[in-house]
């Protein structure tokens, strides 16, 4: 479930609506790019009155949903390093960066209007982005499963173009055989004092 950034002072039920709501548009805006209000509301087992009331425009739906599918891929690194090695945890960190960009499709146009307004800023994403990698790549450097000459920030742009060329729905078999040779080519090799790769 994505967080929710809802206002402290919401009531419970009030937060799950709104949770229910974040999670049913994020789901929608990564299958189309015009999900109505009604389908939504209806994904998310609530009146269509409850949707407007947390949320009275589709720019402040776009903005809300942006906001908390970003902050669940980057505070997600946490959880993945404590279940899975870093170079597991990186690969499965990407698939869901890829899903992130799914749904940023979706909300290009209303996206679009909020980088032009500032409400929502590019700067404001390419830093969490890259630090959410960054610790991953720590993690791995730490044990020795991924490079440690490699950026982060190349790690974060080599993911960018990679969606640009194949983030379409219809693409998602090419985008997951480039994330897998991106992920080649960050693996650290294995050691070479054994024949298996393993010391002692």
């Amino acid at each position: 479930m994505i967080a929710d950034p809802a206002p402290s002072n919401q009531r419970a039920d009030a937060k799950r609506s709104r949770a229910r709501l974040l999670e049913a548009a994020a789901a929608a805006f990564a299958q189309t790019q015009s999900p109505t209000f009604k389908d939504i509301a209806k994904a998310a087992g609530v009146g269509i009155g409850t949707l407007y009331r947390h949320f009275p425009t589709r720019e402040a739906l776009v903005e809300a949903v942006y906001r908390a599918e970003l902050d669940h891929l980057c505070d997600s690194t946490q959880e993945l390093l404590a279940a899975l090695p870093a170079d597991e945890a990186l690969r499965e960190w990407m698939g869901r960066y890829s899903t992130f960009v799914a749904t940023k499709r979706g909300m290009a146009d209303a996206l679009q209007s909020l980088i032009a307004t500032g409400t929502v800023t590019k700067s404001e994403t390419g830093p969490r982005l890259t630090a959410a990698i960054q610790s991953i790549l720590d993690a791995g450097r730490a044990t020795g499963t991924l490079r440690a000459d490699i950026p982060a920030g190349d790690v974060t742009a080599a993911l960018t173009g990679t969606l640009l060329v194949a983030g379409s729905s219809d693409q998602q078999d090419q985008a997951q055989r480039l994330l897998d040779l991106l992920m080649d080519g960050l693996t650290a090799p294995p050691r070479r004092d054994s024949p298996t790769g393993r010391s002692g």
